[in-house]
C-alpha cells in the first residue's frame, strides 16, 4: 500500500530532536508564551526577512485575527478566491464581515486576478487571497488593485511555506501573511499552531494583544481579544522542523518532477512557470473520470485524496449565507480534482510506482 499520508513517517527524522526539546520544555515549567515561542517567532520571520511574527493556535485563528486587526465596519465586504478551503471563508464571517468570492484560474487553481477589479465596490475593504496547493497567486496585478483601491490585503499562506513569486516568498507581499502549521503542511507541527507575517509595528502589537485577551500586561485588557497563542511544546518543534524546510521543499519538487515527466497526456497537471516556485503541498491532478480514477488507484493500493470534494457556495453550513451565484470553474476544479502521493516521506521509487499504474488507467 502506498499511503497518501503517514505522519508518523512524516516525522520520523524529527522524532530524536523532538524528544528533547520536549522534555526540556517540560522541565521548565514555562508552558505558555515562553523561550519557545519567542525563538520561533524570530526564526519564522527572519526566513521572510519579515519584521514580526506573532504565533497563534491556528491557521483560521491567524485569518481571523488579521481581519480583527483592521477593525472593520460590520458588514465590509471581503474578496476571496471561490474554490478555497472553507476556512478562509470562516474566518470573514466569524470576523463579522461579507466575503464576496471570485472565480479562479483554471490553469492555476488561484484567483484570477483579471475577474477581481469587477467585484470591488465602495465596501470593499480587503482582499484575502490563498495560495492554494503551494502555489503562489500572480502578485503583479493584485498588488496593483490593492494600491489602486486603498485595499488591505491579507495572504493565506497556509499552504504555501516556502513558495515564491519572482523570487518574493509568500506571506510577503500583503498587510499580513496567515499561516497555518497542521500536522500536514509542509512546515507541520504535531497538533494546531499557526502564525501571522507583518511588516507593521502597530498592526503587529494588535495581533499580539487580540491573541492574548487583548492584553499587553497580565489582567490589564486593551482590546476585546481571544486567546488564541502558539503552544510552548508545537513552537519547540516547529523550529526543529523550520531548519528543513528547505530540503522538504525539494523533496516534493523532485517527487513532483516524476510525476510532471511520466504521466501521460490524459491528466491535467499544476501548470508550471519560471515566475514560480511551488512547493507542492499538494500534487492536484484534473481528469473528467476522477471519481473512477481515485477508486480504480485505491483498488491497486495506492491512496489518493480530493483537495476539495465541495465548493464553499455548496456547503450545507453556508445556505443562506453565501450568495446564489454560479462559480462554473470553481466547480469544474472540485469535480475533477486528485491529490496524489507526495509527501516527504515518500520514495522516487514510490512515485515511479503511481505513475506506472495511473498510465494504465
Amino acid at each position: 500500500m502506498i499511503e497518501y499520508e503517514n505522519l508518523g513517517l512524516l516525522n520520523k527524522s524529527f522524532f530524536e530532536e523532538y524528544e528533547k526539546s520536549f522534555s526540556n520544555t517540560l522541565k521548565s515549567g514555562w508552558y505558555i508564551l515562553g523561550k519557545n515561542v519567542l525563538t520561533f517567532e524570530k526564526e519564522f520571520a527572519e526566513y521572510h526577512s519579515t519584521k514580526h511574527c506573532i504565533g497563534v493556535a491556528s491557521g483560521l485563528d491567524a485569518l481571523i485575527l488579521a481581519l480583527k486587526a483592521f477593525n472593520f465596519e460590520p458588514g465590509s465586504e471581503v474578496i476571496v478566491p471561490s474554490n478555497t478551503y472553507i476556512a478562509t471563508i470562516l474566518s470573514i464571517l466569524h470576523s463579522g464581515l461579507k466575503p464576496v468570492l471570485v472565480e479562479p484560474d483554471i490553469n492555476t487553481y488561484n484567483i484570477d486576478p483579471k475577474l477581481i477589479e469587477e467585484k470591488i465596490t465602495s465596501k470593499t475593504k480587503a482582499l484575502m487571497i490563498v495560495h492554494l496547493y503551494g502555489k503562489s497567486c500572480e502578485m503583479e496585478p493584485i498588488i496593483n488593485l490593492v494600491e489602486k483601491y486603498s485595499l488591505k490585503l491579507i495572504e493565506d499562506c497556509a499552504q504555501s511555506h516556502g513558495a515564491t513569486y519572482k523570487g518574493k516568498l509568500t506571506g510577503t507581499f500583503g498587510d499580513f501573511g496567515a499561516f497555518s502549521f497542521y500536522p500536514t503542511k509542509n512546515l507541520g507541527a504535531l497538533g494546531d499552531a499557526g502564525a501571522v507575517l507583518t511588516n507593521n509595528d502597530e498592526l503587529s502589537l494588535a495581533i499580539k494583544r487580540l491573541r492574548n485577551y487583548g492584553s499587553d500586561i497580565k489582567y490589564y485588557n486593551e482590546l476585546v481579544g481571544y486567546n488564541s497563542r502558539l503552544d510552548e511544546i508545537q513552537a519547540g518543534f516547529l523550529s526543529i522542523k523550520l531548519k528543513s524546510l528547505n530540503t522538504i521543499n525539494e523533496h516534493k519538487r523532485k517527487l513532483a518532477q516524476i510525476y510532471f515527466d511520466n504521466l501521460k497526456s490524459d491528466f491535467i497537471l499544476p501548470q508550471e512557470h519560471s515566475d514560480y516556485y511551488d512547493v507542492f503541498h499538494i500534487f492536484a491532478i484534473r481528469h473528467e473520470q476522477r471519481d473512477k480514477l481515485k477508486d480504480y488507484l485505491m483498488k491497486q493500493g495506492i491512496k489518493t485524496e480530493i483537495h476539495y470534494p465541495v465548493p464553499p457556495h455548496k456547503q450545507k453550513a453556508m445556505i443562506g449565507i453565501l450568495d446564489n451565484e454560479s462559480y462554473a470553474i470553481s466547480e469544474e476544479i472540485h469535480s475533477t480534482e486528485l491529490s496524489l502521493p507526495i509527501s516527504y516521506f515518500h520514495a522516487e521509487e514510490e512515485i515511479y510506482q503511481v505513475v506506472e499504474v495511473m498510465n494504465k488507467f
